[in-house]
């Protein structure tokens, strides 16, 4: 992640939750706020509804992998919290993907030129 900080602080979830933008599918629910920084902070939260210890770090790690790679196409100064739901476990790495490139889309989280 070159340009995104971790988001870890629960006063920061809270605030995406309740004053951000949202859009959410089957897979994904995405929360998206402006933050005035110039880098992009993400969070990432697995309920343990979605499985047991390993199941949710593997979604974890395959979300952060997603933005990772998508991370030049999203605008700046966003806190962005996603938060895997449990068709999430059983979805694989580009069912993840589109559903997150989805809802970013939805959200107008992408650049300009990167949309579909």
């Amino acid at each position: 992640m070159k340009k995104t900080v971790s988001l870890k602080e629960n006063h920061l979830f809270r605030r995406a939750y309740n004053r951000g933008k949202t859009a959410a599918d089957s897979r994904l629910a995405l929360y998206v706020r402006g933050n005035g920084r110039k880098e992009n902070r993400l969070g990432l939260t697995v309920s343990t509804k979605v499985g047991c210890a390993v199941v949710r770090n593997r979604v974890r790690r395959r979300l952060r992998e997603v933005y990772r790679l998508h991370e030049d196409q999203v605008l700046g100064g966003r806190d962005v919290v996603v938060v895997a739901r449990t068709r999430a476990a059983s979805s694989d790495y580009h069912q993840l993907e589109k559903s997150f490139l989805r809802l970013a889309d939805k959200l107008d989280l992408l650049k300009k030129e990167n949309r579909a």
